[in-house]
């Protein structure tokens, strides 16, 4: 049995997160009757509050465990943006912010009642070309200072210099690891590893008819692109593990699900940090497994702490 990361470990630990950062907020109320105008429910607000989203809820989740986090993002010169800038400072998160005017910074507004999520409504549009060529100049200047890359694809344009991000930390000997989006996973080609859902999946490599077709196909997918490894994330079935090897699979864990919002930031956030503190595949993606399934047992984008993924061993 594996010895758990001791916190002196992670605090040596850097992680560089890039990717499309968000500012998520929740109004929560009450919901007492339906709406005369429509066949929907009224929800009377009680409270409102702002947590970091995408990206920034990415390296939330790494600093939340004990490492140093990174952050390189775009935002808009608008109330969303600072808001970000703010939380990101209250978490103690290294925040690169490069701000473009024309920019709206995205924004998520869940409304929330009775503990269910009713609506969900998205702001965004995407970055100038002139502010992520900046990013890039960035991301070289920090490349160096950090353990592991982390590639956080929400598809909303953050991304747009990707393959040379990747070339560049492959250069510097710097493990990558790519939350991936979209039908073209070309782009990703290089990385160490990628994390796709099972719906993710499928825009990619099709339908799959058996566990044995999956692997042929992911496998084929693998080697295509020069991954290291893919890990799948199998939502009720846990997760697999494809590496030049035979593919590994870890159970769920046994508990009620509240909400799977951010789930995909947690356990990609704890599997950067894992392979910073020099752990093995095998073992980052049985921490990383605990650590999902803490986190959905939590209301929207939330994040595990320490003591929670390593309470009385059982991340090993």
């Amino acid at each position: 049995m594996a010895e758990p990361v001791s916190p002196a470990e992670l605090e040596r630990c850097r992680v560089l997160v890039v990717g499309d950062a968000m500012l998520d907020r929740y109004w929560f109320g009450e919901v007492e009757r339906i709406s005369p105008e429509a066949p929907v429910p009224v929800v009377h607000v009680r409270s409102t509050e702002e947590r970091l989203g995408g990206a920034a809820n990415v390296a939330r989740n790494i600093v939340s465990v004990g490492a140093q986090a990174r952050l390189l993002t775009v935002v808009g010169d608008d109330d969303a943006g600072r808001s970000i800038g703010r939380l990101l400072t209250a978490s103690e998160i290294d925040g690169h912010l490069h701000t473009d005017p024309r920019l709206a910074t995205t924004v998520k507004v869940r409304v929330i009642g009775r503990q269910q999520q009713i609506v969900r409504v998205d702001f965004e549009t995407a970055p100038e070309a002139e502010v992520l060529a900046a990013h890039l100049d960035e991301y070289s200047r920090l490349l160096p200072e950090c353990d592991v890359v982390l590639l956080s694809d929400y598809g909303k344009g953050g991304l747009a210099h990707i393959g040379r991000m990747i070339e560049l930390a492959r250069a510097a000997a710097r493990p990558v690891l790519v939350d991936p989006k979209g039908d073209d996973y070309s782009r990703y080609a290089g990385a160490t590893l990628i994390t796709p859902n099972r719906a993710e999946l499928r825009e990619v490599t099709g339908r799959w008819k058996s566990d044995a077709d999956l692997e042929q196909r992911v496998q084929a997918l693998r080697s295509g692109l020069g991954l290291q490894a893919i890990l799948l994330t199998r939502s009720e079935e846990g997760m697999t593990l494809f590496t030049d090897g035979p593919s590994w699979s870890v159970p769920a864990q046994a508990r009620e699900v509240f909400d799977v919002s951010g789930a995909g930031d947690t356990v990609i956030a704890v599997m950067a940090v894992m392979m910073a503190a020099g752990r093995p595949l095998h073992e980052a993606v049985r921490v990383a497994n605990r650590a999902g399934g803490i986190v959905v047992g939590k209301l929207g984008t939330a994040t595990v702490s320490y003591e929670e993924l390593f309470a009385e061993g059982q991340a090993t």
